[in-house]
């Protein structure tokens, strides 16, 4: 019998995915990020030709992760993130040959050309301990040379020194000297620092669609600022429908800007990242050197801030514009409905109208009627006189003419009164619905 949930081990083992690195000496590492957004693919096919190309073992199918000892000295790394993949490889380091390519050698040259283009983060590190520690912590400058050293005392035992720059090998350096880390520490320390450089970029990818979207962002609301100054100018109800259709055009442009709502989202998760791992570290200041923490302070944190400000003007323009839309769509529909009065009224005084040349047609049918009725009646009573009936035909006329008339208007009156009930009904149940249509559109705006 199977107790455990089937993915109960798979997500157990997810603690244990991504071990840190583990080192006891002076070691020197090179750090790859690869990114391709139109080709997610080529992280596997390119872990598999190194794996080819370098006679290591390959992988199980759909790994996230891997770690293997290559016959050529230098230990890789290798992870499978959601947006890219990296591969570190890590070498021991007993010379002074530093910031060489001593951790990718055996690697063929076909395989670096399988990822030109997708190269996004290229990291040269130096984990230095003992003498050679003591030799270059007092002239970092020698290795790290650029426009702004940056420097701290990290972990308590030990000292990063770095420029963020990247050379003309398309690197970036970091110089590490272990002064008294405990077990482990320094694996840990330099898997800090590349992800610090890996998820920093990956979160400055929404910098360039963001400096776009300001652009796009600024005709919009140039174009909404001119709408809405039409709406309230005077006199311009009979343009409410243009204007309306003018709006719904400007929210679906803007709407077609929110597909890069993704990418600000993973921006602003990569940004966290970041911050947590300087945490990590634990910086103490050196003299005259800004730490990390600092240096992303001046530096990355704007870029951020952009980032984040630029999504909330799109999210405030998307609801200025919703509530356009609303206002504008509000004062169509009572446009509309004093139209549906106007045309009521009108059906109304057409009613009366009618009503009143229906009375008049009324006395003058009911004297016509009247008329025929006592025709008839009158033929019939000398008809009769002929027949010897003792009856006198102009007497008899005489006296039926008020009750032909009275009978004439009484049933008059009863056929009126039937068709004036029914033509009621009808008015009211075609009224009633155009009511309701218009109280729920008044609601929902």
């Amino acid at each position: 019998m199977i107790m455990d949930h089937p993915l109960r081990a798979e997500l157990a083992a997810e603690l244990h995915a991504r071990p840190f690195l583990r080192l006891a000496e002076s070691v020197s590492l090179m750090h790859y990020a690869i990114y391709a957004e139109d080709n997610p693919s080529i992280h596997e096919a390119v872990l598999r030709a190194l794996c080819c190309g370098t006679g290591i073992p390959l992988p199980v199918n759909s790994a996230t992760h891997y770690s293997v000892q290559s016959s050529f000295g230098w230990h890789l790394k290798w992870e499978r993130h959601t947006e890219f993949s990296t591969f570190t490889f890590v070498i021991p380091r007993n010379d002074t040959d530093y910031f060489s390519d001593t951790a990718m050698e055996g690697i063929p040259a076909n395989w670096f050309e399988q990822i030109a283009g997708n190269r996004f983060v290229a990291c040269r590190m130096e984990l230095l301990s003992g003498d050679h520690a003591r030799a270059v912590r007092e002239a970092p400058s020698q290795w790290i040379d650029g426009p702004i050293l940056v420097g701290s005392n990290v972990l308590s035992g030990g000292r990063v020194f770095c420029d963020w720059s990247v050379r003309a090998d398309g690197f970036m350096r970091f110089l590490v000297v272990d002064e008294d880390f405990r077990e482990e520490q320094g694996g840990r320390l330099l898997q800090r620092l590349y992800e610090i450089e890996t998820y920093r970029m990956m979160a400055l990818l929404t910098l360039p669609i963001a400096r776009k979207l300001s652009r796009d962002l600024d005709e919009i609301h140039t174009s909404l600022q001119s709408l809405m100054q039409r709406m309230d100018s005077p006199g311009v109800d009979g343009d409410d429908s243009q204007l309306l259709v003018k709006l719904t055009h400007l929210a679906v442009r803007l709407e077609s800007l929110s597909g890069s709502g993704g990418r600000f989202s993973a921006s602003r998760a990569y940004e966290k990242l970041v911050l947590a791992r300087i945490q990590e570290l634990r910086e103490e200041r050196i003299e005259g050197m800004p730490t990390i923490q600092e240096f992303m302070e001046r530096r990355f944190a704007p870029a951020m801030e952009t980032c984040r400000s630029v999504w909330a003007r799109h999210e405030q323009i998307a609801a200025r514009i919703a509530r356009a839309v609303d206002l504008l769509r509000t004062r169509v529909n009572l446009a509309q409905e004093k139209d549906v009065t106007r045309l009521l009224a009108g059906m109304e005084r057409t009613a009366r109208n009618q009503l009143h040349l229906q009375h008049a047609v009324e006395g003058l049918s009911v004297a016509a009627i009247s008329y025929y009725v006592l025709s008839l009646a009158a033929a019939a009573f000398k008809a009769l006189h002929l027949l010897s009936i003792p009856i006198e035909p102009e007497l008899a006329e005489g006296i039926a003419i008020g009750p032909v008339v009275l009978a004439v208007i009484a049933i008059t009156r009863r056929t009126r009164g039937r068709l004036a009930k029914r033509n009621s009904s009808d008015e009211e149940y075609l009224v009633r619905p155009l009511n309701s249509s218009l109280t729920q559109q008044l609601e929902h705006s």
